[in-house]
């Protein structure tokens, strides 16, 4: 957390820091044997851990600051090293006292310090780091992204273990200073340091030397101190003096090494510790004559230890130390009872024999990482029974081994799983009924479900239509459709599809199921179960195994409609409660869709029933051939406004009318038949160009109060003794907003006929409408259609004019009623709209009908053939 430009304050507390020489000498003296000391970072997990925060670090300031220990610290991991400026640490150091910090973004006394508009620190609790010589030499700190109140509890937390981590620098630093000293430099640097002492004594005269370092740490001075080893002796606690007494007395009689560590009772109440260590030096005659060696001061590493030792006892994490052959070194209070067992059990034992389920799993392959990496890791781990529990566990090296800290998190795991579990069913239920949304077809219906049954419920599926009626189940279920898991399995199920029906017994799931109404869970082999008589069915159900079915009828709208039977092997047992509602919602939206689609084929053929009873039989002037077609869009239920039609008029022309009335509902339906009967009537009254007529039409939907709106063509064609004798035609139409006319010349070339259109019909009373001619040579063909054939959502028109043009030029060809039916199949197949369609073919007039455009036929002829 560094900020180059830093605030006044931050520049105040870097230059106390650095001014002070004696400070900053010390902590380059802990500096340069802490930064290699790997107990420090097990602090700051320790600290993380305590405190529920994701950072923390251990800093040593001398003219910069340095980080020697650290979890997810910023700007960096242990060895990484920063100016002072800009630094908390630096100004709890230079303060000498906490920093408590619950909202770091409104507190003003840390304005300034990095990591604040990055959002990395939310909340700030640092302490100062004091050596034996109590100067200020860094600080330890922890803080999280997220805002919270600090407790005195976890200041109070903060200080031990920065008084333990305090302890472990200065323990560190003389063992550097020990092992790089000869004789004569260590007795000089004890003399020096605090809390280290010489000794010598000698046995001959008994008499006993020691430095002023080691008379100060026995509370004697140089009048009161006798020099005896009964001097020694009266200052040893009273517990520790028989086992020091012996120890030495062991190493004068082999004239060996003497090591002890013992208690000392001051004259003041005060209690030290000490380590001591010499030599058993022998004489002329090879006994020992006398004994030197050294005492360290280890008070304050054994009241860190008895510091951390306390925290690790009242923390509620659990944790355990395991050292490099693996045996437990101690266990907390919490650990004893989340591993259900004792510490006078675990410590000395093997971790991976008194837990043998932990070899090869997770928690043998992390530990043994740690110790080969030296990196520490965090994962989550499920033991088996006895313990039968879900841990979160962080290990990381520490004295050679292994420390964890970890968590019982079966509850959260627990949850966990019930949510996983109800984040699949409500995935399955949404896919299910997205598939299903727009599937009006039943077979469709089923077969889109199963891939979302299988394998994810059941490892194979069948699923059957009823057909409507009141015999009996087995004369009116049908199956459908099914789905093997494994592909190599599919053909031995679509085998027992087909003979499966005829074998079903009275009692089977299928059978019980259909006539109860209700879910039919078995479970057990086929033969016990009698889910079909013996024979090819059998046969082939012995192949596939199932070991537990599930048959739910597939009911919409209090109708079965349908079944659905799901099966597993033995290898995943039975249907459980959970899947069970979990199937039944499935069901019911597959039921439903069933019935959806059951209701939209009845509505869809009374639609089309109705549709083309409103559509009129065309007749067939002598040499002109009259084809029309009406195709509904491939989806929905509701009736159209596009219409066709085609009459005689008095003068002996032949009328053709196309038009799409806006909407598509009933209203559109009726709109349409009295346009239709409206403009059929006055094309009879009055013998006008269709512009004209057209224009009347406007009239007769304003005053009739038709209320909508109709795009059309009403075209004739018409033929003056002139162009007879010429074997011409003429092509006169007049456009209300209704796209351009199709002419496929004789040649086998398609060309629009656009013209500009006028209004739609029915927007206002009076409109001024325009005609349009184009001369007709024999074989020539005139297309009149509706949108339905060449829209498509998102497409310009214009794409799918031109699309349908260089169609018709590759069915040219084609006798008229092919090239219509082609048109349909090829460009409507899918629409979304309806379609329809009026062709006319001028054949030449020098010699007979050709066959292929039918018998001539009168309007009165095809007003007879259209029935009552």
């Amino acid at each position: 957390m560094t900020d180059p430009a830093g605030s006044p304050d931050d520049v105040t507390a870097a230059r106390a820091l650095t001014a002070d020489g004696d400070r900053t000498a010390a902590a380059h003296r802990l500096l340069r044997s802490g930064q290699a000391e790997a107990s420090l970072q097990s602090l700051t997990v320790l600290a993380t851990r305590l405190l529920g925060v994701r950072s923390a670090e251990i800093s040593l300031l001398t003219d910069e600051r340095v980080i020697v220990a650290a979890v997810d610290a910023e700007p960096g991991p242990a060895g990484t090293r920063t100016a002072l400026e800009g630094s908390l640490c630096a100004r709890v150091a230079a303060a000498g006292e906490r920093l408590v910090v619950h909202d770091a973004a409104h507190d003003a006394r840390v304005a300034g310090a990095a990591g604040l508009a990055a959002g990395q620190v939310g909340a700030y609790l640092g302490v100062p780091l004091i050596s034996d010589d109590r100067r200020v030499v860094g600080a330890m700190c922890a803080y999280d992204p997220q805002v919270r109140a600090w407790s005195e509890r976890d200041v109070r937390t903060l200080e031990h273990l920065a008084a333990a981590a305090v302890a472990q620098l200065e323990v560190t630093a003389l063992r550097a200073v020990f092992a790089a000293a000869d004789q004569g430099e260590l007795l000089t640097a004890a003399a020096q340091a605090a809390g280290i002492g010489t000794f010598q004594w000698d046995l001959r005269t008994g008499a006993l030397r020691w430095d002023a370092a080691l008379l100060e740490v026995f509370g004697y001075d140089e009048e009161s101190f006798g020099g005896t080893i009964q001097a020694f002796d009266a200052r040893v606690h009273a517990d520790d003096l028989a086992p020091v007494t012996a120890a030495l007395n062991a190493a004068i009689a082999a004239c060996g090494v003497y090591e002890a560590e013992f208690r000392v009772q001051r004259p003041d109440g005060t209690v030290r510790w000490l380590v001591a260590r010499g030599q058993a030096l022998p004489g002329p005659h090879g006994t020992a004559q006398e004994v030197i060696g050294v005492t360290t001061d280890v008070t304050a590493l054994r009241q860190g230890e008895q510091r951390v030792r306390q925290v690790l006892e009242d923390m509620t994490v659990a944790y355990y130390h395991l050292d490099e052959a693996w045996r437990f070194t101690y266990v907390n209070a919490e650990a004893e009872r989340v591993l259900d067992s004792t510490r006078d059990r675990l410590i000395g034992g093997v971790v991976w024999e008194l837990f043998p389920a932990a070899v090869g799993s997770t928690i043998e392959e992390s530990y043994r990482a740690v110790v080969r990496t030296g990196e520490p890791v965090v994962f989550d781990a499920y033991y088996p029974a006895p313990l039968d529990a879900w841990y979160e566990v962080r290990a990381v090296p520490e004295r050679g081994g292994v420390a964890a800290y970890f968590t019982d998190i079966t509850d959260r795991q627990r949850a966990l799983a019930v949510a996983e579990r109800a984040r699949a069913r409500s995935a399955l239920l949404a896919d299910v009924a997205t598939n299903l949304a727009e599937v009006l077809d039943p077979t469709q219906a089923l077969e889109a479900v199963l891939p979302h049954l299988v394998p994810q419920l059941g490892d194979f599926a069948i699923v059957s239509l009823l057909e409507e009626g009141h015999g009996p189940w087995r004369h009116r279920l049908r199956d459908v459709a099914a789905l093997h898991a494994d592909p190599r399995l599919q053909p031995v199920l679509e085998g027992y599809l087909r003979a499966r029906l005829p074998a079903l017994t009275e009692t089977s799931p299928v059978a019980r199921a259909l006539t109860g109404g209700r879910p039919v869970r078995l479970t057990g082999s086929p033969a016990h179960v009698g889910i079909v008589d013996a024979g090819p069915a059998r046969e082939l159900l012995d192949r596939l195994a199932p070991h537990a079915s599930l048959a739910l009828p597939l009911r919409g709208r209090g109708r079965t409609r349908g079944l659905l039977t799901l099966y597993r092997g033995a290898g995943r047992g039975p249907f459980t409660d959970g899947e069970l509602i979990t199937m039944r919602e499935v069901v019911a939206q597959v039921g439903l869709a069933l019935d959806n689609a059951h209701l939209h084929a009845t509505r869809r053929h009374l639609a089309e029933e109705l549709q083309r009873s409103l559509l009129t039989a065309l007749p067939e002037p002598d040499h002109l051939h009259l084809v029309a077609r009406y195709a509904p869009a491939a989806t929905g239920a509701q009736i159209g406004g596009d219409w066709y039609d085609a009459f005689v008029v008095r003068d002996g022309s032949t009328c053709l009318v196309i038009g799409d009335v806006v909407g598509h509902d009933l209203r559109a339906a009726v709109t349409m038949a009295q346009v239709r009967n409206v403009l059929r009537g006055g094309a009879h009254a009055v013998v006008q160009p269709p512009a004209h007529i057209l224009s009347s039409l406007d009239w007769a939907m304003h005053d009739l109060a038709v209320g909508s709106f109709s795009t059309a063509i009403l075209a004739k064609i018409e033929q003056t003794p002139e162009q007879a004798e010429a074997g011409l035609r003429m092509l006169r139409w007049s456009n209300a907003g209704h796209l351009p006319p199709v002419l496929l010349h004789p040649d086998g070339r398609a060309e629009l006929l656009e013209r500009p259109a006028d209004l739609l019909l029915g927007i206002r009373a009076h409109t001024r409408r325009h005609d349009h001619t184009h001369e007709l040579p024999p074989e020539s063909t005139v297309l009149l259609y509706t949108d339905g054939l060449v829209e498509r959502r998102g497409e310009p028109l214009r794409r799918g004019l031109e699309r349908l043009r260089q169609h018709v030029e590759t069915l040219a060809d084609l006798p008229l009623e092919d090239l219509c039916d082609r048109l349909v199949q090829d460009l409507a197949a899918h629409t979304e709209d309806d379609v329809a369609l009026l062709a006319v073919r001028a054949h030449r007039e020098d010699r007979p009908r050709p066959a292929s455009a039918g018998p001539r036929r009168t309007p009165r002829e095809a007003a007879q053939q259209e029935g009552p």
